[in-house]
């Protein structure tokens, strides 16, 4: 399986074509044991068929995320990774399954923490969404991690506030709207009118809960 990577082509470097054609592969025939082999070869020492490999399994999290789902231990393990593009992807690829892992999750909150803390703006992106589906999944949950989404927006820069609120509103409710609301609205008058817009429509959809 390995060999339909990108990087056993001629233009890997440059083109994922491959890898993104053999995540859709792998979904269509739900190939548990050619993910399995992709899995496997995360900590290849090859670093090219170790990044193919996140990019494959992270293509198929946000297809059908629950081919990828039993492997949230593999992604949890490499989110610290001194490899950027593994810590990355690994954080991309959680993101796409935290839904079926909470608990888990949940108990390696620290983990997910020091990559919030220490990643790149890719990796903090997709962790926004972790902790969203975190805070989504109960009470006991959400009074642990609602506090960290609600600081994080009123600490990141402007421009990355329409983004990550847009990816927190799937753990958006009665009881912890006015505090997300009230963030928001402190912010309006730092917005670019594009970025107002897509602050409203947010704003907006909270009153329709």
């Amino acid at each position: 399986m390995i060999e339909k990577l990108s990087c056993f082509g001629s233009e890997h470097k440059s083109n994922e074509e491959a890898n993104i054609n053999l995540a859709i592969e792998l979904c269509k025939k739900e190939d548990k044991n050619g993910i399995k082999e992709i899995v496997g070869n995360l900590n290849n020492k090859n670093k090219d068929i170790a990044n193919d490999c996140i990019k494959v399994l992270y293509e198929i999290g946000k297809r059908k995320p629950i081919l990828i789902s039993n492997y949230a231990n593999e992604f949890l393990g490499l989110l610290n990774s001194r490899n950027n593009r593994m810590a990355w992807g690994s954080m991309i690829a959680l993101s796409t399954i935290t839904e079926f892992n909470i608990d888990l999750v949940f108990q390696n909150l620290d983990t997910v923490l020091t990559a919030y803390k220490n990643g790149s703006v890719i990796a903090i992106d997709s962790s926004i969404t972790v902790f969203a589906k975190l805070c989504a999944g109960g009470k006991k949950y959400e009074d642990k991690i609602f506090p960290i989404l609600i600081n994080h927006l009123k600490t990141c820069r402007i421009k990355e506030i329409p983004q990550h609120a847009g990816r927190m509103l799937i753990c958006i409710n009665e009881n912890n709207k006015s505090q997300f609301l009230d963030v928001l609205n402190s912010k309006k008058e730092f917005f670019t009118v594009p970025q107002l817009k897509r602050i409203d429509k947010i704003i907006q959809s909270c009153y329709n809960y």
